[in-house]
């Protein structure tokens, strides 16, 4: 748990009053979100889903940043704090997904397995340029070093921290793939394969970018094109996220990542776009960040978060799919444990972030090797991951009153690059199954 800081609390708020408030503030807007529910706005054959997690941000978002009664920067801040454990606990049942299906991901072969190729030279090479010659300075890292989805989100809070803009690029990406990805993948998709240059099962796979709406609305506009071929679109569309959820992830942090800090380098002496060319990105992110960000202070705090995050989990849970099994207290006992456990590791071993040990020991609990793995799957199953991770991201609403004025700033050069990046990434990976699969 993050501890390097006292709680700077607003004047009559202790941190764990901090830590009660804003948790109240997520269950409210969890449950609101839960009871408007999932739409569907039809654009031909292609649609808008407007998913529980979409609804939670948004309405967070108009709490942080509306001025008729301003919420108090001190629980923008713990938000944050907030965040990083309620997208710990999401990725841990995300882990829990992908255990079982790993005999799956063997018979899938190396056409699968290779999209993450197409990925990183989808992302870093071709939209990171894109980025740096807009002017997002360092921005443009985060920006493009992934599609940028929950888990990135998590990763890049924890590793550069609220207030840097590699974490402000990272987080307006997210921001407009919520909204919009789905679609513009979708609308994409069909484009693509009205021209016939791509093999239909090609297009399938490179449909697998990492995000479930991305991956669904991909899916569905091929199977509109390809009736005969439906089964096996979604199936290979399937396994492809799947994989891009567990290879792409560790590739993400430790490859393209890495790789991206890198070429930031070069593009930005071949561009002559260095740090001074942002066009003042940089420097309001550090202005926005002028008081310290409020951190978790001992065991005692660490605890009541995860309990109070936990709680609101499964309550969004209890809400949204109506599932009232007498097993959820266990499971989310059990995610919240492997959560504790993840982020006393990343304590112990800094170089490894808590994300990581979240969904590996996610998968490793949850595997059908292990002879106790079909029961943790049992006492787990009825936890949907999307409602698991309402909560994780009202934290993140909250939060956005802190970086408003710099996503302004960003505007609509973070429209551009996010558009390059998800074209890049899906045409990359659909060019390299081009050559890897029959039909």
């Amino acid at each position: 748990m993050n501890s390097a800081h006292d709680v700077h609390a607003q004047p009559g708020l202790s941190g764990a009053r901090l830590i009660l408030v804003a948790g109240v503030f997520a269950l409210a807007l969890s449950i609101s979100a839960q009871l408007i529910g999932t739409y569907q706005i039809k654009l031909g054959s292609s649609a808008i889903v407007l998913f529980p997690i979409i609804w939670v941000v948004l309405l967070a978002g108009v709490v942080s940043t509306q001025r008729i009664k301003p919420l108090p920067r001190a629980i923008q801040d713990i938000s944050m704090s907030l965040m990083m454990i309620g997208i710990t606990i999401f990725l841990t049942r995300l882990g829990m997904l992908i255990g079982p299906s790993l005999d799956e991901i063997r018979k899938a072969g190396a056409a699968i397995l290779l999209q993450e190729v197409g990925h990183i030279l989808g992302t870093v090479i071709f939209a990171l340029p894109v980025g740096v010659a807009l002017g997002l300075g360092r921005a443009a890292i985060g920006a493009t070093f992934s599609i940028d989805r929950e888990p990135q989100l998590g990763y890049m809070l924890e590793r550069y921290g609220g207030g840097s803009a590699e974490y402000s690029g990272t987080f307006a990406v997210w921001l407009l793939g919520s909204v919009f990805g789905a679609l513009y993948i979708s609308l994409l998709a069909g484009v693509l394969a009205s021209t016939g240059l791509f093999k239909p099962l090609a297009l399938a796979l490179g449909a697998g970018v990492g995000s479930a709406s991305m991956m669904a609305g991909a899916a569905a506009a091929l199977s509109v094109v390809y009736p005969e071929l439906k089964d096996q679109i979604f199936v290979y569309a399937g396994l492809s996220n799947l994989v891009t959820n567990i290879v792409g992830i560790y590739a993400g942090y430790y490859v393209a990542l890495p790789l991206a800090e890198r070429l930031y380098g070069f593009w930005s002496k071949a561009l002559r776009r260095g740090p001074d060319a942002a066009d003042g990105v940089v420097s309001s992110a550090s202005h926005l960040d002028a008081s310290p960000l409020i951190q978790l202070k001992g065991i005692g705090q660490a605890a009541l978060a995860l309990a109070v995050i936990g709680v609101a989990a499964l309550i969004s849970n209890w809400v949204g799919p109506k599932s009232y099994a007498a097993g959820d207290v266990v499971g989310m006992l059990i995610l919240c444990g492997v959560t504790a456990l993840s982020l006393t590791l990343r304590r112990i071993v800094p170089q490894v972030p808590a994300v990581i040990w979240a969904l590996t020991i996610g998968v490793i609990l949850s595997t059908s090797y292990l002879p106790f793995g079909p029961t943790v799957v049992q006492w787990v199953g009825h936890l949907d991951l999307i409602s698991v991770g309402v909560p994780a991201l009202g934290f993140v609403g909250l939060s956005l009153g802190r970086d408003f004025a710099l996503l302004r700033r960003l505007s609509w050069r973070v429209v551009v690059v996010a558009l390059v990046t998800f074209t890049a990434t899906y045409v990359a990976a659909a060019a390299i199954a081009q050559f890897l699969v029959e039909g």
